[in-house]
């Protein structure tokens, strides 16, 4: 297969899912500019992500299943869902379009989907090779994890942004980190630990997260139509 059509298959996932969810948002429609501003820097933080990842791969002084924990939970999770709520914080978070909670899932997972999107084109160029059926096993599961994380993400980030108790507010602000990160280690952990048992259970946590994340989304969807059909 050419190159051309490696990058388009790179490329379909993650404009699928961004599709998917703009059209949750058709009731206060964010401006173009603006989630194709946070599409392009959610990609641009796959830069420092892989500067900091290898960087933490290097530092681990761990060996065995303490190793594994560390890179996915802190070296992975960890660094990924910090710059992807990065994009985020700097270029909407304060934004006047940011105006109802729904907003936080949309740019949160705008800002997800560009990173999973040249994460995909790096990783389907470089194993496509010596594993052809790659672009289907991200395109089902890789991608949507990103966009499923950004959702908790910005459920949280939304909380905080639009509560009114102050310590409150702080528990949401670190829960919209740190939730994510946890799940996202939690995933990877699950395919990196080799043990037969440990990853049969990525299909129920895969699952769940759909579930869970379908439910926030929903819910902030049906807020939006509620507050902008007055």
């Amino acid at each position: 297969m050419n190159l051309f059509y490696l990058i388009l298959l790179a490329i379909a996932p993650g404009l699928i899912l961004t599709l998917f969810i703009l059209f949750q948002d058709r009731y206060d429609k964010e401006p173009i500019r603006l989630l194709l501003k946070v599409f392009f820097f959610g990609m641009l933080a796959t830069i420092p992500t892989v500067i900091v990842e290898i960087a933490g791969r290097y530092f681990n002084i761990f060996a065995g299943i303490f190793g594994l924990i560390f890179e996915a939970f802190f070296v992975v999770g960890l660094v990924e869902e910090f710059f992807k709520r990065r994009v985020v914080l700097k270029t909407v978070y304060h934004h006047p379009a940011f105006n109802e909670r729904l907003d936080g899932i949309v740019y949160c997972s705008v800002a997800a989907l560009g990173f999973a999107t040249l994460e995909n084109i790096i990783y389907v160029i470089t194993y496509y090779a010596v594993s052809p059926d790659i672009w289907i096993m991200r395109a089902v599961l890789s991608v949507p994890i990103h966009m499923l994380l950004g959702i908790t993400m910005g459920y949280y980030l939304s909380l905080a942004k639009y509560c009114t108790k102050k310590n409150k507010c702080a528990g949401y602000y670190k829960k919209s980190l740190f939730i994510p990160a946890i799940l996202h280690g939690a995933f990877d952990f699950m395919l990196m630990s080799d043990i037969p048992l440990l990853s049969l259970t990525v299909i129920p946590f895969v699952a769940y997260l759909w579930i869970s994340s379908m439910i926030k989304l929903h819910r902030y969807h049906k807020e939006s139509k509620l507050q902008n059909s007055m």
